[in-house]
């Protein structure tokens, strides 16, 4: 997972050049390195770390490009639940961003995530679910 500084400091202005190149560059030194160390590839799960030394433009930049990611050859993992970054953007508290959460998994999903972190799995997968129907309808 990408984290920018520690837990305590991470959020003091964050500042990237290139948010999804510089993940991209530091996941792809992880796996080398996991790699290296005898670690099999099929083993290994990438997440860029939405909210982890991130701006809230950084985290909706991260989403468009999640297909990216992809070019990594892992498993992609995407964190996004009730995640601050939808609270200001939509003004909403942290237990009232599920709706928000389980649209954002259906895009995730629609871009190639494998994985979805989120706290409320049944409506996570009724909009995931309904996004494929629509998305296999003739």
């Amino acid at each position: 997972m990408h984290m920018r500084k520690t837990p305590k400091d991470m959020q003091d202005e964050p500042v990237y050049d290139d948010v999804v190149g510089e993940i991209m560059d530091f996941l792809a030194e992880r796996i080398s390195w996991a790699t290296l160390q005898g670690l099999d590839r099929e083993q290994i799960i990438v997440d860029p770390g939405l909210g982890f030394g991130k701006t809230v433009e950084h985290n909706l930049t991260i989403l468009k490009h999640l297909p990216a990611f992809k070019k990594l050859a892992c498993p992609l993992l995407v964190g996004h639940s009730r995640k601050s970054f939808i609270g200001r953007l939509l003004g909403l508290e942290t237990q009232d961003r599920d709706l928000a959460t389980a649209l954002i998994s259906s895009y995730c999903a629609a871009q190639g995530a494998d994985i979805l972190r989120v706290h409320d799995v049944r409506k996570t997968v009724q909009a995931v679910r309904l996004h494929e129907a629509i998305s296999q309808a003739t």
